[in-house]
């Protein structure tokens, strides 16, 4: 389990579908050492912080294992690391593997896993798709955000390692699955265990908590 690519990147303009667009999603692999702070890696921000960023946003890692999907189903062969706008490209975790509210070790930085990520349009013009992120959901691959629960510094070759085990159990799997299939009965144990997850974001709690009966 390790840091594959540690990917940042400014926010810039792009001229899409006539109109003029800040955002963040570009980012690029750096080599070295790279500082965590609170809310980002040194070298990267957030365009638009009403929706991306902030505390329970600061890192978004995304598994290296998905990119030979994504590779066949984009025809893109040569999809670089950070392609998804993660600032960490990880390898020997997946999703179902991963629990919110599990700490983790980088470097000398450490990590509370908070929430998969749900795209935004951005991905779309990323890609110039109008249907990724539709596909991007349904694919049940999103990748998980990360709060910063102690500053330090990684680099590219880092162990990522898991040093606490949520005891609830959801994994971000599990969030995927129960925000895609909201017409569905859900599990009303695993609805139980997802609101006491103090890791998750209080909308995301509140949201499941309208949904035990």
């Amino acid at each position: 389990m390790k840091i594959v690519s540690v990917n940042v990147g400014l926010p810039r303009p792009v001229e899409w579908r006539g109109r003029r667009i800040m955002t963040g999603i570009f980012k690029e692999p750096i080599a070295g050492r790279v500082a965590v702070r609170r809310l980002n890696l040194d070298g990267d921000r957030q365009a638009d912080l009403s929706v991306h960023g902030g505390v329970h946003k600061a890192v978004y890692a995304y598994p290296s294992e998905h990119y030979p999907f994504w590779r066949q189903e984009l025809n893109l062969p040569d999809l670089a690391w950070g392609a998804f706008g993660e600032n960490l490209t990880t390898e020997g975790w997946w999703e179902d593997e991963i629990h919110i509210g599990d700490r983790f070790r980088a470097g000398t930085a450490e990590f509370i896993v908070t929430q998969p990520r749900t795209p935004c349009f951005k991905l779309a013009l990323k890609f110039d798709l109008d249907d990724i992120v539709d596909e991007f959901l349904q694919s049940a691959r999103p990748g998980f955000y990360l709060a910063v629960a102690k500053e330090g510094d990684l680099a590219a070759g880092d162990a990522f390692e898991r040093i606490h085990e949520d005891e609830r159990h959801v994994s971000v799997t599990d969030i995927v699955h129960l925000y895609a299939d909201r017409n569905s009965r859900p599990d009303s144990d695993l609805l139980r265990r997802v609101v006491e997850v103090e890791a998750l974001p209080q909308a995301w709690r509140e949201h499941f908590r309208k949904r035990l009966v």
